[in-house]
């Protein structure tokens, strides 16, 4: 006879108790209330992103001299994985780009519903522009150019722009930005958490959190707090918060890496990214250590041509292709456990990749942050004439490299307690399936956690 199918465990995520609301804080609940918020940050991001983006196409030609460069690669781009484990998708909020969408709404917006393929394929339209972009920069060497920087920028600019003005409240944002995916992956793990009171809600006839008021515009990201379980696409903007009548959102933090055990819904799509991510990182390495020379060569020999399009090409799909590999097949060996689908397997547990994901991408990037930082400095003083020179590391390689080790560890930690955490809702808590699926993922992990730190053992090159 067969074993009749467990129902799914499913935990509540939304527990938080009201002391640990931020907006009890009476001074904190007035200013996200206030019309200040969140434009007292906007404004000053906006003005900062505009000097940038005037010092990548009209500053100095050299990376190393560019302040616009220093500031987009070496500062923003290695604290955003960081804002948005600490702060969520807060960044969002105050983002130049969302705040252009909210101008030109305001005047030229014409206000279209999202047309139902975004709604549909948004996330993979995201992925793929997502690779896309990494590939270009290797290929053309967007990063190291100041010039390149730049005309990606316009170029996402312009799309903001059209966006805005086509369609309703910030669809640029949910279903096409190419940080939005990487975002609402990143922000899954993450400490804070905005939801609804469930019993204040249930009364409620209004919807102003999603319709919005005379207080503020409805929410931007097309979520209704109410029915919300996931923070991936709430970017802390406080319209909701502005517009409830009865006080029903909380704003509170949460043990990191939470949201992830009790996914009810799993996403093909998101747990794709997950691991495309995991490869990327495997590339950015790559190409930045010393053995990517010999790489080149050998691959050079392999394929007969010496196009550094081609070659890099091959690098970057083989490096994607390992982790999705490895994932499916970890997903065929899970299914003589838990009988499902290689399929289902790989989105439910794909999402355990997510906080080693962001530990890799924080430590890939603090090198960056650490070892060039102080170009940050040298080339701001440059902008008046003062020349600096001198050793732009903040900290030396071998502790930089302890601290990347640490962070690896770390994400290893929490991806193998979200395996377990998800084994144990979607098949209960006391069985061997549970257990053998949480421990075929977990030996899948360790893999992962076992590449990343080889590759950050080996001496990497500087972008500065």
């Amino acid at each position: 006879m067969s074993e009749k199918k467990k129902p799914l465990v499913y935990e509540e995520k939304t527990s938080s108790s009201d002391d640990r609301n931020l907006l009890n804080n009476k001074k904190f609940a007035s200013f996200i209330k206030s019309k200040w918020y969140p434009g007292i940050f906007q404004w000053p991001v906006a003005i900062v992103f505009a000097f940038i983006v005037y010092q990548l196409l009209f500053g100095p030609a050299e990376a190393h001299d560019n302040f616009g460069t220093a500031g987009t690669w070496v500062l923003w781009w290695p604290i955003l994985p960081i804002m948005l484990f600490l702060l969520g998708r807060f960044w969002c909020a105050i983002c130049p780009f969302g705040l252009l969408n909210d101008v030109v709404q305001k005047f030229v917006g014409n206000n279209h519903p999202v047309p139902k393929f975004l709604k549909k394929y948004g996330i993979w339209i995201i992925d793929a522009t997502f690779i896309a972009i990494t590939w270009s920069d290797h290929v053309f060497g967007v990063v190291e150019s100041p010039r390149g920087s730049g005309t990606l920028l316009l170029l996402i600019t312009t799309g903001v722009v059209f966006s805005g003005a086509i369609f309703e409240r910030r669809t640029w944002c949910r279903y096409l930005c190419f940080l939005g995916g990487l975002s609402g992956n990143y922000t899954r793990t993450g400490m804070m958490e905005l939801r609804a009171t469930p019993e204040k809600c249930a009364k409620c006839k209004v919807l102003a959190c999603y319709k919005g008021s005379d207080k503020a515009a409805g929410c931007p990201m097309f979520e209704f707090p109410r029915a919300m379980e996931t923070n991936a696409e709430c970017n802390f903007c406080g319209n909701c918060v502005k517009n409830c009548p009865n006080d029903s959102i909380r704003i509170s933090q949460r043990v990191p890496t939470r949201e992830l055990w009790f996914i009810r819904k799993p996403k093909l799509e998101e747990s794709f990214l997950a691991i495309v991510i995991m490869g990327i990182v495997f590339v950015q390495n790559i190409t930045m250590v010393d053995i990517w020379n010999g790489i080149l060569s050998w691959l050079e020999h392999i394929t007969g041509t010496t196009s550094y399009y081609v070659i890099f090409t091959i690098t970057f799909i083989i490096a994607m292709l390992i982790p999705i590999i490895m994932l499916t097949t970890t997903g065929l060996i899970a299914k003589k456990f838990n009988g499902d689908s290689v399929k289902q397997n790989f989105a439910k547990f794909g999402y355990a990749i997510i906080p080693l994901d962001l530990s890799a991408h924080i430590a890939h990037n603090l090198f960056h942050l650490l070892a060039e930082g102080k170009s940050i400095f040298y080339t701001f003083m440059g902008l008046f004439g003062i020349n600096m020179q001198g050793s732009t590391a903040i900290l030396d390689t071998p502790t930089i490299q302890v601290l990347q080790y640490i962070l690896i560890v770390l994400g290893t930690i929490g991806s193998i307690y979200t395996a377990y955490r998800l084994a144990k809702s979607n098949y209960g808590g006391k069985n061997s399936k549970s257990l053998k699926t949480s421990i075929v993922y977990g030996f899948l992990i360790v893999i992962l956690c076992i590449i990343n730190i080889l590759l950050f053992m080996l001496p990497m090159s500087m972008r500065m």
